[in-house]
Parts: C-alpha cells; structure tokens; sequence
C-alpha cells in the first residue's frame, strides 16, 4: 500500500502514510501506518490481515492546515491456509476438491497439542499413539517434504489438519484419481515437474492438476527409513478399509500411476506424508 504526494500546497508535510478498515472510507482514526513525511512516493507492506476480507485503504497527508486523502482503493485478502504453528500452504481446486498443494508440516494438533517428535527408530517402532519425524530425522527435509506421522496421529481426534480441513478418506483420494484420468495417469498429472525434487528423469511428469506432489519417501518397518528423498511420495489416507493394522495410502513413484494399496511395510506405525483436504 502506499501513495504519492506530488505537491504540499506550500506548507510541509508533517506525516504521511496509508490509513484502511474494513468499511469505505477509512480516515486515519481507522486503521493507520505512518510512512514518514514531506512529498513524493511512500509504500509500506501490511501483514496479519483478515483472510477472505475486503479493505478499503486511503493515502493521508499532514500539514498545518489539515489532513487531506487520496482516492480509495479497495482489495480482497485471498483465503490463506495456516495451520496451528503459523505454516502457510498453497491449495489448488481440483474438481470439486479443494486440497493442499503442499504436504503437511505441522508439529501440533489442531487443538495446539504438541505431536511427539520422535527420532529413535526403536522408540518410534514400538509407538501405539501419535507421533511424527522428518526423513532421515533432518529438518531440512522436513523444511521442502513435510513432515512423516503415524496412522495414530492421523486418526487422532484432535485432528492434524487445520480447522476446517481433515485427512482425506479412501473415497476421496479415488475420487481425485479418478478426475485426473484414473490410476495409469493420474500421477503425471499430480508430481511436480523437474528433477529439483524428484528422481531423474521425470520426464513425464506435467502437474497439470496443481497438487505438486513432491517425494518425501517414508518411515517403515522397525522405525527405518526406506529410499530417499526423490524416489517416491506417500499420503496415508484416514480409512482402513477394515484392516486395522495397515490402513490405505496412496503412493507416487517413477512412473506415471497412482496407486492405492495395503501394504505389510505399511503398518500403524509406519511414517508417511500428510495432504489434507477441505472439509
């Protein structure tokens, strides 16, 4: 936000800046930022907006006569998705879905209960409540592939997902399989393209759906961590398809399909990414 005061009318300009609220109008007895003072350009940023909300914002001037306005401007904040640790996330709209449009990385449930961050592998083998880690325990990984929770944490009812969002179910991660062409194709179409993140060659790879889908590879068997980054993503789902003991996900590897399976490396305590979807 900002303006320009292209002439003080011989008097000088004491303070300038932007004032703005929600209805039109706005003085500086509204919301105010004071950008310095005396004539030409002046440009601020504003943070910790309403999401989904019209402003009306007007440039001010100060001398000694008064205070003069410019013209009102309007915008719309976009609806931003955060969850409890402040994370920003990008959503795509595809079909009538809307999801992330990146994994999930939250270290608290919904509610502001702290995941336990578990690292050792026999510890984390041995878990039979919620817990999350990074691949190969590193927060660099954690920082570009999200975090890797188990199913107990997925089916915890303090939710993982932000307010308004939950984990998909079997029928919804099919449902959006089934938008993107079905599961000899649908993967192309979700991984993003490049070999910034992904194996060498990718060559198929179009994301064409927005979800860009990044390998984060998972944790398994025993507490171990399978692969490497770049070889394959993973998304549990919530539904267990009445096998309790290893529940459904979804998996991206280096071809073009998109797999829905059981698996036995799979069990409740096994660590995979998270996308959520909105309710």
């Amino acid at each position: 936000m900002g303006g320009e005061i292209s002439s003080d009318g011989g008097l000088t300009v004491s303070q300038r800046g932007i004032c703005y609220n929600t209805s039109q109008n706005p003085t500086i007895s509204n919301n105010k930022v004071v950008i310095g003072n005396g004539t030409g350009k002046f440009s601020t940023t504003v943070i910790n907006l309403t999401t989904n909300t019209t402003y009306y914002v007007r440039a001010y001037a100060i001398n000694s006569k008064g205070t003069a306005y410019g013209n009102q401007v309007s915008f719309k904040t976009d609806n931003s998705l955060f969850d409890v640790d402040g994370n920003i996330y990008k959503t795509v709209i595809i079909g009538n879905q809307v999801w992330m449009a990146e994994n999930l990385k939250t270290t608290k449930y919904s509610n502001g209960t702290a995941i336990p961050y578990v690292t050792d592998g026999t510890i984390w083998k041995g878990l039979t409540t919620g817990a999350y880690c990074y691949f190969q325990n590193s927060t660099a990984n954690g920082a570009v592939y999200g975090g890797l929770y188990n199913f107990y944490a997925v089916i915890d009812n303090r939710n993982l997902c932000p307010s308004g969002w939950h984990v998909p179910t079997d029928s919804e991660w099919s449902e959006l399989r089934e938008y993107l062409g079905g599961v000899n194709v649908a993967g192309n179409k979700l991984k993003e393209t490049g070999t910034a993140h992904w194996k060498s060659p990718n060559a198929s790879a179009t994301n064409s759906s927005g979800f860009t889908a990044l390998p984060g590879s998972w944790r398994g068997l025993g507490g171990a961590f399978y692969y490497n980054v770049g070889d394959c993503a993973i998304w549990w789902t919530s539904s267990d398809d009445n096998n309790p003991t290893h529940p459904l996900l979804y998996s991206l590897w280096s071809g073009p399909e998109f797999n829905r399976s059981h698996d036995p490396y799979f069990p409740n305590d096994a660590g995979c990414s998270i996308r959520c979807l909105k309710d």
